[in-house]
């Protein structure tokens, strides 16, 4: 729907930003932020969380009070609850993150799907919870995968593997389909990520006749990845189908360079921060441009990103609320971009990881390696807490 738009988020509002928090909840993250931006002390920390997991002391508690509740909903969807209501409260909608990782046996890999018909289900019934998610490798083999990926034979019981994995996805995307709720397939490493993108195209071509219920993830630190976002959008506009597309700047830069250069091959990733931004927004100006079958989700934690598909949305004289377009932040980061977002009327999500303390660990560890990695990320974050602490203080 297009109407006058003259929505324009203030990114440096920052009692919009943490209007949800309290004080204690600030400190909270003010210690965080602290620990995961100084390498050393973020080193020491997960070492020494790894090493106390391992020995199984009893470390769940601390870990759930401090690092768990701030990155993460709760230990169950019920759990999750208390946190749904409140970003509802503000205009912003939940995406569950079952963030439970490893299990690589059938049994495993049919509880997750399990799971997220679960969510599916949950979803259908709270207009809080605008999408569904799940990693592909929640239901398949990492190995099976590469070995598809490479292009190699698959044995007969292989091939058999493969067509469960198909089953569990066609599943999950059928039941989403069933209820009318988008449901994402999360981006993975490179050398498995074509099946997965093969899938997902097979699973848009069935599910998204009508509308984009089935969206592909699109790592856009990759060198290949606006052309793959170019040749499916093709490949589907050409039979009628519309295009679900989320996009992210990526999860996996140091494990990608470190496995290219072990194995002799170019690395897949963008060599600078400059080639991946100018990337990411080339997508977003895509998907925007093509609106008519692309709905897209910029799922960026990059102020600049967020306000230049703001900023198309109002040359093109669309509502902040048009379903075509949606934004996403990750839960316990960015809130300065989802709140004021939200507060001018556009669509946003957070997602919000959940699971057993700790079964998601391994989801913790990385995104503490992440916010140390990545420049400037946990500065940015530290700098507006206490800037927002002393605000209070001195209001």
């Amino acid at each position: 729907m297009r109407g006058m738009n003259n929505n324009k988020p203030d990114f440096n509002n920052l009692e919009i930003a943490f209007s949800s928090k309290s004080d204690r909840d600030l400190k909270r993250a003010n210690r965080i932020f602290t620990l995961i931006g100084n390498p050393t002390l973020s080193k020491l920390g997960t070492s020494l969380a790894k090493l106390g997991l391992a020995l199984r002391l009893p470390i769940t508690g601390i870990i759930r009070k401090t690092t768990f509740n701030h990155f993460c909903g709760g230990i169950s969807i019920e759990d999750c609850h208390g946190t749904i209501e409140e970003l509802n409260k503000f205009g912003i909608g939940t995406i569950l993150d079952y963030s439970v990782e490893g299990g690589e046996t059938e049994e495993g890999f049919e509880a997750a799907k399990e799971e997220i018909l679960h969510v599916i289900n949950v979803a259908a019934n709270s207009e809080a919870i605008p999408f569904s998610v799940f990693k592909m490798t929640g239901m398949a083999s990492t190995a099976l995968l590469e070995k598809v990926g490479s292009g190699k034979e698959l044995t007969n019981d292989e091939s058999l593997a493969f067509e469960r994995i198909k089953s569990r996805v066609e599943e999950v995307c059928q039941a989403a389909y069933d209820v009318g709720l988008p449901i994402m397939i999360d981006a993975e490493e490179t050398w498995i990520q074509g099946p997965i993108d093969n899938i997902c195209l097979e699973m848009m071509k069935k599910y998204n006749r009508q509308k984009s219920i089935v969206y592909n993830t699109y790592q856009m630190y990759t060198v290949d990845s606006l052309d793959r976002l170019k040749a499916h959008h093709a490949d589907l506009r050409e039979i009628g189908i519309k295009m679900g597309a989320k996009l992210v700047r990526g999860a996996y830069m140091e494990k990608e360079r470190d496995r290219a250069e072990e194995m002799g091959y170019p690395s897949p990733i963008h060599p600078n921060k400059k080639s991946t931004d100018e990337c990411f927004d080339a997508g977003i100006m895509y998907c925007a441009e093509n609106y008519q079958d692309i709905s897209v989700m910029c799922g960026s934690h990059n102020e600049q990103s967020n306000l230049l598909l703001t900023d198309l949305m109002r040359e093109m004289n669309f509502e902040p609320s048009n379903d075509h377009f949606w934004f996403a932040q990750l839960y316990g980061m960015s809130d300065n971009i989802s709140f004021n977002l939200a507060k001018e009327g556009f669509n946003v999500t957070k997602y919000v990881p959940y699971g057993p303390v700790r079964a998601v660990m391994p989801y913790l560890f990385r995104r503490a390696a992440e916010n140390t990695s990545v420049e400037g990320q946990s500065s940015r974050e530290l700098q507006m807490i206490r800037k927002e602490l002393n605000r209070r203080k001195e209001s």
